[in-house]
């Protein structure tokens, strides 16, 4: 019956964030302006319906009803996304085998050695699974053209840092030593992910370059990356708009224990000595975010150290969209341009390294 229900649910979301503009400013009567940025329409009235339904902020819920509701919530905005083919599969871990999932899109079904992603889910270190994230990587691989490898890391409050940081690098390096496991292409491998796994993601690319593992680019989008953080940002968008200042300092709570911690360079990346050979990076944030300021910090110390980043704020957005691929217009729109850019750094002549380093701010929606 849940099912049936969540179906429902999805179908009239799609349906109501479908109408045409002037009616979703119709619903919502006036803007919000913050910051010097207009929150897009859809997602204003997306975030005006979770207040009329009194959904609970992620922050006033347990663990388990957490990794629930995300999973939930992710069914609603990212559900039906085509792909070529899946495959679930176990990769090694920092103390034993994880669940996979290769999502290979359709363009590369008949390709012997595909660019490929390791993609690191969101949740907060806490939430989050295969599940959650199953249509975004559905639609992130089918868009760009490039495998996706999904990876089941452990989870806080029962697997505390480093647990995350040590299965996401262990289970890079099993994609570089065992590429021909997935048929992926050895001199095109990427890292990613979003928010946590975006923090993830990040502290791989730095490994990798330490140890000297080949790796073509990472893509970070809204990465967490301060847990030491008082930006402007966390000020701005502590309430209201998804991601809590309560909710962050539960997942904060429960990944890292030990506050003396949260000032380690594998937690807070942003503060990660930055070595030769880093892989290019793409960080993606969005306006409306308390991990925006953060974010866009670590993009600027990136490309401070002479790593070839772009940035890419997408301002009229807020914390999750990656996640919302099917419904609306605005999120769907940049998470096209996220795979679009994807599939155009693993597609350069060079390994995947970009040579110029650019900045790209991309406006939100009306």
């Amino acid at each position: 019956m849940s099912g049936l229900r969540t179906t429902i649910e999805a179908a009239l979301l799609r349906a109501v964030l479908g109408l045409p503009d002037p009616v979703l400013r119709a619903l919502v009567r006036r803007p919000v302006e913050l910051d010097g940025q207009r929150l897009d329409t859809e997602m204003q009235l997306l975030l005006l319906l979770q207040r009329i339904a009194r959904e609970p902020s992620m922050g006033d819920l347990t663990v388990e009803s957490g990794r629930r509701r995300l999973t939930e919530q992710a069914g609603l905005v990212s559900g039906g996304q085509p792909i070529g083919a899946i495959r679930d599969l176990e990769v090694d871990g920092a103390t034993g085998p994880l669940a996979a999932r290769l999502y290979v899109p359709t363009a590369r079904l008949a390709d012997d050695a595909a660019p490929t992603l390791l993609f690191l889910h969101g949740g907060g270190w806490v939430h989050g699974d295969l599940e959650s994230h199953d249509g975004a990587c559905r639609h992130l691989a089918e868009h760009s053209g490039v495998q996706v490898l999904a990876v089941d890391y452990r989870l806080a409050p029962e697997h505390p840092f480093p647990a995350g940081v040590d299965d996401a690098v262990a289970a890079y390096r099993w994609l570089v030593e065992h590429p021909e496991r997935v048929n992926a292409d050895p001199a095109r491998l990427a890292v990613g992910g979003d928010s946590a796994g975006g923090n993830l993601s990040a502290l791989v690319a730095l490994a990798a370059a330490r140890d000297n593992l080949p790796l073509a680019f990472q893509l970070l989008v809204y990465p967490a990356t301060d847990f030491t953080a008082t930006t402007a940002s966390r000020r701005l968008f502590a309430d209201g708009f998804f991601l809590t200042a309560e909710a962050i300092e539960h997942y904060t709570a429960w990944y890292l224990p030990d506050e003396a911690a949260r000032k380690d360079p594998r937690a807070s990346v942003l503060f990660a000595d930055v070595p030769p050979g880093t892989a290019p990076a793409l960080v993606v944030t969005a306006g409306f975010d308390p991990l925006r300021d953060e974010g866009e910090a670590y993009a600027a110390r990136l490309a401070d150290e002479g790593v070839p980043v772009e940035t890419l704020r997408c301002a009229g957005l807020i914390h999750g969209f990656f996640n919302m691929v099917s419904v609306g217009r605005a999120a769907p729109e940049h998470n096209r341009e996220i795979a679009d850019r994807l599939r155009t750094a693993l597609a350069c002549g060079n390994g995947g390294r970009r040579t110029p380093s650019s900045t790209d701010l991309s406006t939100g929606r009306d």
